[in-house]
């Protein structure tokens, strides 16, 4: 019998019989289901390690099946603040529900450092809610196929600072418009957004202004 110790990330809870609970999980590895057996019962050990919005620290024994059994969860941050705020909690349900969809399809590590850092930024309300949106749906375009390019526009031409541009939806990429919303400002923007971690862009001040449309551009992309 195998024994793995590793992070997780709670995707989904199903209760099972009596008192336990199948558990779909995101690891730095992929996803894993398991069992946790009579976790819910009232003095059991394991129910305090596996809230959602907290990353946990597991251990897990893998036998003959698919599903290995939960021998052991410590709550390693519980992102708490999330669940006091009903836009960003239910934004936090959405990454949840697309992340499991696409890491189900998708075996790809940074499903779980992408879901950590949304966590964090959702925790702390000074990080405006339409930047971790727009951090989220321009990884999540990327991680799914679909990434936006911000170097080149839909025939392939160098990206110009002198013209502004639209989301050619049909083409997923940028088309030069003269009513475009998309300026030399919010390309510069979006490139950080799309290479550095969420807290560190949350740091830049002075983009309230392309902000929303970088926003929708994200959204548009990550076609959620």
């Amino acid at each position: 019998m195998a024994i793995e110790r590793t992070r997780a990330i709670v995707l989904r809870r199903t209760n099972y019989g009596e008192a336990d609970r199948i558990l779909k999980l995101l690891t730095p590895d992929g996803q894993v289901s398991v069992m946790a057996r009579a976790v819910r019962r009232e003095k059991s050990k394991l129910a305090g390690g596996i809230e959602l919005f907290g990353v946990s620290d597991i251990t897990v024994h893998s036998g003959k099946g698919d599903l290995g059994v939960l021998t052991s969860a410590r709550l390693e941050t519980f992102f708490e603040h999330i669940l006091e705020d009903y836009d960003r909690l239910q934004f936090g349900y959405e990454c949840i529900n697309a992340v499991t969809k696409a890491s189900d399809m998708i075996n790809e590590p940074g499903w779980f450092d992408m879901l950590e850092q949304v966590y964090q930024g959702l925790n702390e309300s000074k990080v405006p809610l339409q930047l971790v949106q727009a951090w989220f749906y321009l990884r999540y375009a990327e991680m799914t196929g679909y990434g936006l390019s911000l170097e080149r526009d839909v025939a392939g031409n160098k990206l110009s600072a002198e013209k502004s541009y639209m989301y050619d939806v049909s083409e997923k990429g940028l088309r030069p418009s003269e009513q475009g919303d998309i300026t030399a400002n919010h390309i510069k923007y979006l490139r950080l957004i799309a290479v550095k971690p969420l807290m560190t862009v949350a740091q830049i001040g002075g983009v309230e202004n392309v902000l929303p449309d970088c926003w929708l551009l994200a959204r548009q992309a990550a076609a959620l």
